[in-house]
């Protein structure tokens, strides 16, 4: 496998992750954190991290956005219990 091909297939396990977590706002991040050991906020860091690595800037609040769906403020006055 080239890794193109490779960067392709991560890329799109990631949107799948991010899409079945948007679909389960029941789980909470403390119950991500219990069980897995990483939590929605643990993705939009490593999301920010890897942007930098790549030059990009990106903001805690836009990266928390593209992995929550919604700006965070939003989501956690919806569904953080």
């Amino acid at each position: 496998m080239d890794n193109t091909l490779k960067n392709e297939i991560q890329s799109a396990t990631l949107e799948r992750l991010i899409k079945h977590l948007d679909g389960r706002k029941d789980v909470q991040n403390i119950d991500l954190m219990n069980l897995a050991g990483f939590c929605r906020n643990c993705l939009s860091r490593w999301y920010r991290e890897e942007a930098e690595k790549k030059g990009i800037e990106v903001s805690d609040p836009k990266a928390r956005e593209h992995i929550y769906g919604m700006p965070y403020s939003e989501w956690k006055e919806k569904y953080q219990k």
